[in-house]
């Protein structure tokens, strides 16, 4: 990346965690690195509950003062199985002046970086942030032809909403523009309209619903593992697809959700053969210093950084 591209983002020391994604105790270069995760801390789209744009502040902040990188159940550091490298934060100061010019600010900056770190070989995580952050990265990444493994408890499949055609409940509508419905796969839903119901239908948009979840986990981890086999794979991680006792921030939590162990067996349910293109974690909040969401954002992130889909994507 070029010094002009590095400028972009406000390093992880100056933002308001103050450091950088689980604290790396030995100092990885952008070179050196296989993983490179930024944030983008927007919050403008919201239509309910605010402070998406605390996300990586509590993201990076659990990761680096509350969360030992050893993985107890997988009995290894995350960084032995993987160098991540964290940009910091896009700098979105300068592009307050209307939702659209923020909006196409994330877009071209996206656009540029995923393509630069993609053509390095690198996997580019973003922390978010409102999910509408998904369609721009799922957008420079479309070419790569990825299985969309989108785990929320919404479909975000509305055509508009109150007005506003790109939006945090609308990623997935016009994503299909450049990734066909039957390459999304949507896991844990639970909150919808017909509208959106029928666009998932007619474009052919699988569906693990939270009700599906509970009832026979199998047929999703079942399905999971054939259909990701041999497949560039990108993950968009809501974190309200987890139940509302785990999400006490995040602006749109529903009832019926799924636990952590279910999230974690359905993460190690991708074939090893896959391979992860990019992702995202995104519409984690932080309010009267809460990082219940923070912390377990930070714990799934860990848990599909370290899957064999990752090591796979780096060779």
């Amino acid at each position: 990346m070029l010094e002009s591209d590095l400028k972009l983002f406000t390093v992880p020391e100056k933002t308001a965690a103050g450091y950088g994604f689980a604290d790396i105790p030995v100092k990885i270069s952008l070179d050196e690195s296989e993983v490179v995760v930024y944030g983008i801390p927007l919050d403008a789209t919201t239509s309910f509950g605010k402070g998406t744009s605390k996300g990586p502040e509590a993201i990076r902040l659990t990761s680096a003062q509350q969360i030992e990188t050893f993985l107890l159940d997988e009995r290894a550091d995350i960084y032995d199985f993987v160098k991540i490298y964290d940009l910091g934060d896009l700098k979105l100061e300068k592009n307050k002046q209307n939702t659209r010019a923020i909006l196409a600010f994330i877009d071209s900056s996206v656009s540029r970086v995923t393509s630069l770190l993609r053509q390095a070989s690198k996997i580019p995580v973003i922390l978010g942030g409102e999910h509408t952050l998904a369609y721009y990265h799922l957008k420079a990444l479309a070419d790569e032809r990825p299985l969309v493994i989108h785990f929320d408890a919404h479909r975000d499949m509305k055509p508009q909403y109150e007005g506003m055609q790109m939006c945090h409940t609308t990623p997935f509508y016009h994503i299909m523009e450049y990734i066909k419905g039957q390459d999304i796969i949507q896991i844990g839903i639970r909150q919808t309209d017909k509208e959106e119901n029928r666009i998932a239908e007619e474009n052919s948009v699988t569906t693990f619903d939270a009700w599906q979840i509970h009832d026979d986990i199998s047929l999703a981890s079942e399905h999971l593992r054939r259909i990701t086999a041999n497949r560039n794979i990108y993950i968009s991680f809501d974190i309200d697809v987890y139940d509302l006792p785990y999400v006490p921030c995040t602006g749109t939590p529903e009832p019926f959700g799924l636990n952590p162990f279910q999230v974690q067996s359905l993460l190690k349910s991708i074939d090893s053969s896959a391979k992860l293109v990019g992702m995202d974690m995104v519409e984690v909040g932080l309010k009267n210093g809460d990082y219940r969401e923070g912390t377990l954002a930070t714990e799934t992130l860990l848990r599909i950084l370290c899957r064999e889909y990752v090591s796979k994507a780096k060779k």
